[in-house]
């Protein structure tokens, strides 16, 4: 089925119904939504000549148009390809070469970020709001083009731990299953409930479009654009039953705000990305009350792994609410979830081992990456690379991420990108990057170099190169990394190290 039938169905039954918001205003209907995204699918059918399955790219910041664009590109029958806008343009050029999309949406000013790194497959390339845009929707509407679950609606871009990213296929029925199990375990959703959208369209606010596009809800876009704690304050204030996803410096922020917000009208906060100390938990929930929730997923599986929910987060009388507030949670009910060793053998609760999962919610594979597809879910299971254990009563407790991953204020980083762009400096003789914990972002990644560069020019190579949130926070100049009889770099020994040279240093972590 194709999920753009859900915002059909919610235009044809409740056109007059509030969908989209800027902010306090609202600013389309579900009759003018549903109507918008029609007439965009016929533009990119009819005029753009796109045949179903075809890859479409957005490459914009949070706006309201990613709603009916999402939608206009599902009605017509292909593939959303969401990007991080945050990326630098060699890695976005990278992803819509790989993805082979010939038609991307942008923010404007973006534009030019992207244009020295186009693919030669890019056609057009259209500004979110300028003229050439609105004239897309003069188009005649289409009916939606019909898709079977095991169509991919969703090409998620994942960092790989080759440098590279890898595009996660979502199907509507990956799509369908999380959106079922969000509106059932985290968030149950009314008809005119709404949903904040600070953290990016482009990944986990946006997983969770669809499921309020089902219930009737109302998709609220910061005027900013972005994360602001008095402005989500302000829109707290102004839409009862408002929910939000957060990573959990956006959390924090938000508890460290002084600004009043009517706290009876937060539905539900949930946070994700990364896991979050007890004790910044214990203080949201101070601030908010019994309205937190946690999930645990990514991108292969998105969002939708293991939820922790509203009632066991505010369960102060239970004997082990402590424990239970530092786990992520109970699989959801319609995921298998499974810790195993290395030859992908169950443990037993207690055992620490890799957490497999299964179910609806799990990619087909990687775009047009057979061997990482095949790695990636052998034996009929995600290998999610992270390490956990269960403990006796079923909640999952991450003991470790793959043994690589940063993940600083909720986006993943992977070292070797970062090691990649510092060894094209001339004095850089050996580099490994790790993440050093942190309170406020979780990580911060931190950079061993043996070689004579100055940190202000591997700064700037960085900044050339890769995202600025991907750029060191500190650079340790060493005269030689720890290194095994393989010569291979022990990030154990390494992560130890660095440890100590910050609690040495007073540096908090």
């Amino acid at each position: 089925m194709n999920i753009a039938l859900w915002l059909s169905r919610s235009g044809l039954s409740h056109p007059a119904l509030p969908a989209l918001a800027s902010g306090t205003h609202v600013v389309a209907t579900y009759g003018d939504l549903a109507g918008r995204a029609a007439r965009l699918a016929g533009a990119l059918r009819e005029q753009f000549k796109l045949a179903p399955g075809e890859r479409v790219a957005v490459v914009a910041k949070n706006t309201p148009a990613y709603l009916e664009l999402l939608y206009g590109i599902w009605h017509a029958g292909l593939a959303a390809v969401p990007a991080n806008a945050k990326l630098h343009g060699a890695e976005l050029g990278y992803i819509l070469e790989n993805s082979g999309a010939r038609v991307c949406f942008v923010s404007e000013g973006l534009d030019a970020e992207i244009a020295p790194h186009a693919p030669t497959s890019l056609e057009r390339m259209i500004v979110i709001g300028g003229v050439g845009y609105e004239a897309l929707f003069a188009a005649d509407p289409i009916a939606a083009v019909p898709r079977t679950g095991d169509d991919f609606a969703w090409l998620f871009y994942t960092s790989g731990t080759t440098g590279r990213p890898k595009g996660a296929m979502l199907t509507h029925r990956n799509l369908a299953a999380a959106s079922f199990a969000y509106a059932m375990e985290v968030d149950p959703i009314a008809p005119g409930d709404a949903i904040v959208h600070a953290a990016p369209m482009s990944h986990g606010s946006g997983l969770y479009i669809m499921a309020h596009v089902a219930r009737l809800g109302v998709q609220v876009v910061p005027e900013s654009g972005g994360f602001e704690p008095e402005e989500i304050f302000g829109l707290f204030d102004a839409w009862p039953r408002a929910s939000m996803f957060a990573a959990p410096t956006m959390i924090k922020r938000l508890v460290a705000c002084p600004n009043d917000c009517r706290v009876e009208n937060i539905r539900t906060l949930i946070w994700g990305g990364a896991p979050m100390y007890v004790e910044d938990a214990l203080a949201a929930l101070d601030r908010f009350g019994p309205r937190l929730a946690q999930i645990y997923g990514q991108g292969e599986a998105p969002m939708t792994i293991t939820t922790l929910s509203k009632q066991d987060i505010a369960d102060r009388a239970h004997p082990r609410w402590r424990e239970r507030l530092a786990s992520a949670g109970r699989p959801y009910a319609s995921v298998e979830v499974t810790i195993a060793d290395a030859q992908d053998l169950p443990l037993p609760a207690g055992a620490m081992g890799e957490i497999l999962c299964r179910g609806d919610v799990v990619m087909p594979g990687y775009w047009q990456n057979a061997e990482a597809s095949r790695a990636a879910l052998r034996s009929g299971w995600l290998h999610t690379g992270d390490v956990g254990a269960f403990d006796t009563e079923g909640y999952l407790h991450l003991k470790d991420r793959s043994k690589d991953l940063i993940i600083s204020g909720g986006s993943n980083i992977y070292p070797r990108e970062v090691e990649e762009v510092l060894l094209m400096h001339p004095q850089v003789r050996e580099v490994s990057v790790i993440g050093r914990p942190d309170r406020e972002w979780g990580e911060l990644v931190v950079a061993y170099v043996v070689g004579d560069a100055s940190p202000a020019a591997l700064d700037a190579l960085c900044l050339e190169r890769i995202a600025r949130f991907k750029r060191p926070k500190d650079y340790v100049f060493v005269g030689a990394l720890p290194k095994n009889n393989y010569g291979k770099i022990l990030k154990t020994e390494l992560r130890a190290a660095d440890a100590k040279r910050a609690e040495n240093m007073g540096i908090p972590g």
